[in-house]
C-alpha cells in the first residue's frame, strides 16, 4: 500500500501538503503543538511521533504523546506511528532511551485502546509482531499499514 508522509513545521503547510495527499497520510511534526493542531482540525491515517533528540523532563519521560492526544486520535480514528528506522540507526544508549519512550505511548494506547503501526524499512510483519510483544503492545493494536 501506497501511504504519504507529510512531514511540516507550520500549520498552514501541513494543511495544503494534507488537502494534496490522495494516498493514507502520515503526519510527522517534530512540534506538539502541531502535531495536536493537524489532529484536531484535520483528517490523517496514521501520527508518527518523532522520538529522536527530545530531552526528557526531570521525573517523566518526554514521549511526545500524552493523554490529550491520545483523545482527539481516539475520536479522529488514528494510529499512532512508531518510526522503526528511528529505532534501528540509533546508537545504544539513545535507543534504550528511545524504546522506553515508545513503551510508554505503547501504554498509552492500550488504555486508550488505539491502533498502532511501525513505519520503516522492515516489511516482515511477524518481525514487528515479536518487538511489539516484547515491548508490551498486544497483537490486536498492530495495524497493517507495512
Amino acid at each position: 500500500m501506497l501511504l504519504t508522509i507529510t512531514q511540516e513545521t507550520t500549520f498552514e503547510k501541513a494543511r495544503k501538503a494534507i488537502k494534496l495527499a490522495k494516498a493514507p497520510i502520515i503526519f510527522e511534526s517534530f512540534d506538539d503543538d502541531l502535531n495536536r493542531q493537524v489532529l484536531e482540525k484535520e483528517k490523517i491515517h496514521i501520527l508518527l511521533i518523532s522520538q529522536k533528540n527530545r530531552k526528557d523532563f526531570q521525573k517523566q519521560r518526554n514521549s511526545g504523546f500524552n493523554q490529550v492526544l491520545a483523545k482527539l486520535c481516539k475520536k479522529n480514528n488514528v494510529a499512532v506511528g512508531i518510526n522503526l528506522d528511528e529505532i534501528t540507526s540509533a546508537e545504544k544508549k539513545e535507543k534504550a532511551q528511545i524504546l522506553a519512550r515508545v513503551k510508554q505511548n505503547i501504554k498509552l494506547c492500550n488504555k486508550n485502546k488505539l491502533k498502532m503501526s511501525f513505519i520503516g524499512k522492515n516489511k516482515d510483519i511477524y518481525d514487528l509482531t515479536s518487538l511489539g510483544i516484547v515491548l508490551g503492545m498486544p497483537t490486536s493494536m498492530i495495524t497493517s499499514f507495512n
